[in-house]
């Protein structure tokens, strides 16, 4: 096994574990036992962890974390980027000191993940990071980048649509406007009157959420909307159904709707998270990070992230 001889003693580190499923209150930051590179995997020393919403949610109860293969004690939070220094026999293609990103499934906020560079989703992978993407940015791209990449495969926008996307400036929403606008789409992106600059910055027409969104849409868009994302719950479901546009060009991340597909990160097309990461690193994409927190601020960075009102990511430093 190669391993970087350059660091500090790494027979521990610091990790975010709960010893019981509930909200921020119960992550804490502990020292353990850093974990070893077996055969056929790398070991990251972690530079920065990006939150999601799933990360509060599939800890938030027993039953939900079961559903994910979660046990006490669990750790915290999936997406990860920083340097390889262990790699496990038989890996290929990856080398001591590359930096990498991906996902490590609730165990990504700890100064140490080990992970199959050969897996294929975000609960355990490992991507070359390009150079002119930072670690902050890497680590904001796995969740996110490979649910928005799924549901805009659902609904495949062109030139020709017009989109509708709920919760456009929420996490999902930034890379979700951002690919149907690189694809050629118009895209309207719902959300609170305060982020109605950061989704024009984003490329979105903004327009309010809650009563009366149907007819706010087709005042923007007399001419009728083509597809929808529904990036929250079901409201923009059921606009869209108002304003005609039928069940196959609606896709939902974060409800079971009859007749609506639903899509997650799982389903995404293979390749999809690197041709996200060239897209940043070509300045075609941009993801807004809205705050960045110390490890030792988990509570606090979990809090604002649930909290669901953040305009673009929320990132851990190592």
């Amino acid at each position: 096994m190669q391993q970087h001889s350059d660091q500090q003693p790494t027979d521990t580190g610091r990790a975010v574990r709960l010893d019981t499923f509930g909200g921020p209150g119960v992550l804490d930051v502990r020292e353990i036992p850093a974990p070893q590179a077996g055969p056929g995997q790398l070991r990251v020393r972690v530079a920065a962890a990006g939150l999601n919403p799933m990360d509060w949610i599939m800890t938030a109860d027993a039953d939900t974390a079961a559903r994910f293969g979660l046990s006490l004690p669990a750790g915290f939070g999936t997406d990860y980027a920083g340097v390889v220094d262990q790699v496990g026999d038989g890996v290929t293609g990856f080398a001591v000191g590359d930096r990498v990103f991906g996902g490590a499934l609730s165990r990504a906020v700890a100064d140490f993940v080990v992970v199959d560079p050969a897996g294929s989703t975000a609960a355990n992978e490992a991507h070359h990071t390009p150079d002119d993407v930072d670690d902050r940015t890497a680590a904001t791209l796995t969740i996110a980048g490979r649910t928005a990449s799924a549901a805009l495969a659902v609904i495949a926008p062109g030139p020709d649509d017009t989109v509708l996307i709920g919760g456009a400036a929420g996490g999902v929403g930034v890379f979700a406007v951002q690919l149907a606008r690189i694809a050629g789409a118009r895209v309207i992106g719902t959300g609170s009157a305060t982020s109605a600059d950061f989704l024009r910055d984003l490329g979105a027409e903004p327009v309010t959420y809650g009563d009366g969104l149907v007819e706010r849409v087709r005042a923007l868009a007399p001419d009728g909307v083509t597809a929808a994302l529904d990036l929250h719950g079901t409201d923009t479901v059921t606009a869209a159904r108002a304003l005609g546009v039928p069940d196959d060009r609606i896709c939902a991340i974060a409800a079971q709707i009859d007749g609506i597909t639903s899509a997650n990160g799982a389903n995404a097309v293979p390749g999809a998270l690197e041709d996200i990461a060239r897209l940043v690193a070509t300045d075609r994409l941009r993801v807004p990070v809205a705050a960045t927190f110390p490890i030792d601020r988990i509570r606090s960075a979990a809090e604002l992230q649930a909290a669901r009102h953040v305009h673009g990511k929320v990132v851990i430093d190592l």
